[in-house]
């Protein structure tokens, strides 16, 4: 596996943690809490994968950052997206660990009130995060 390998999977695992997290809300939704349970669980597990993926990435190219090709409006855009996602990024593990202890110790009173800060921060990095990859690699790849 190359480094060039790295960014696709990486907006695969980022991908499926949106689905994931999508799926959980609606198991939650609609009172099926064990499904929303293994949903969400499975979602951290796929996020835990894709940061261990984005920091090989970013091992094997020497920490060396991929320019974006855009200009424009496209560039506000993408910086300002990408520096969203980069502060919220670091948010979302702190956030999801306590979320799901809460869970896990059957504080559910204190699980839903973080879950309203947790979740859409999470979607929002997970989306954000495939977005970057659109951004980078397919839709303004530097030629």
């Amino acid at each position: 596996m190359t480094a060039a390998d790295l960014p696709p999977i990486n907006a695969a695992l980022n991908a499926t943690a949106t689905v994931l997290l999508c799926a959980g809300i609606v198991a939650i939704k609609r009172e099926a809490k064990q499904a929303h349970g293994l949903l969400m669980g499975a979602a951290f597990v796929v996020s835990c994968v894709f940061l261990v993926s984005y920091v090989a990435h970013k091992i094997l190219v020497h920490g060396v950052h991929t320019p974006f090709g855009g200009a424009g409006a496209w560039r506000t855009i993408y910086y300002a997206m990408l520096v969203s996602h980069i502060i919220l990024a670091i948010c979302v593990p702190p956030l999801a660990i306590v979320t799901m202890r809460h869970a896990l110790a059957g504080r559910f009173a204190e699980h839903r009130k973080l879950s309203k800060i947790t979740f859409p921060v999470w979607l929002y990095v997970s989306v954000t995060g495939v977005l970057v990859y659109f951004f980078l690699y397919r839709w303004f790849a530097p030629h």
